[in-house]
């Protein structure tokens, strides 16, 4: 099943050092959706992982 969130994990369009922090939460992301069931508490744990790695490329580009 393809959730629409999982869009938002794309990274193949950021500068390769983004690239390098991204992929882990995309690749976290499919982990989740292949193993754990489709309902509200793993939408929540996709949505806090969305923000979390949103928050890592933030950290990133931060001067």
């Amino acid at each position: 099943m393809k959730l629409p969130i999982m869009q938002f994990f794309k990274y193949s369009h950021l500068p390769e050092h983004l690239q390098e922090i991204s992929k882990p939460f995309c690749e976290l992301a499919d982990q989740l959706v292949s193993t754990l069931p489709h309902n509200a508490e793993t939408s929540v744990a996709l949505r806090k992982l969305l923000e979390s790695k949103d928050a890592a490329v933030r950290s990133a580009v931060a001067k």
